[in-house]
């Protein structure tokens, strides 16, 4: 009964194991695909490759629906200008 369980036990973390891959896959594709449609360098993980003119760092960060950076902060004029400055394709990238 013991080998049964280990057994068991092993399915039931490997195929956690390869859910949680094809997930961070979807991920990454879809982030790297927002990227690429926003004309912007990426990084190993598909996310856009900016310059943050909030906080003023470099970053690497995922894009959402509307090709925003997911930090993006509405109430932020840093964060509209970041934006526009996508759309424009002025964003000062590295």
């Amino acid at each position: 009964m013991a080998d049964d369980d280990r057994l068991a036990r092993f399915i039931r973390d490997t195929l956690r194991s390869a859910e949680q891959q094809l997930s961070d896959a979807k991920k990454a594709y879809k982030n790297g695909k927002r990227s690429a449609e926003a004309g912007l360098p990426r990084d190993e993980e598909g996310r856009a490759r900016i310059v943050c003119r909030r906080h003023a760092e470099y970053r690497a960060v995922s894009m959402d629906e509307q090709r925003r950076p997911v930090c993006y902060d509405a109430e932020s004029p840093d964060c509209q200008g970041c934006v526009e400055d996508i759309r424009d394709g002025t964003i000062e990238t590295w």
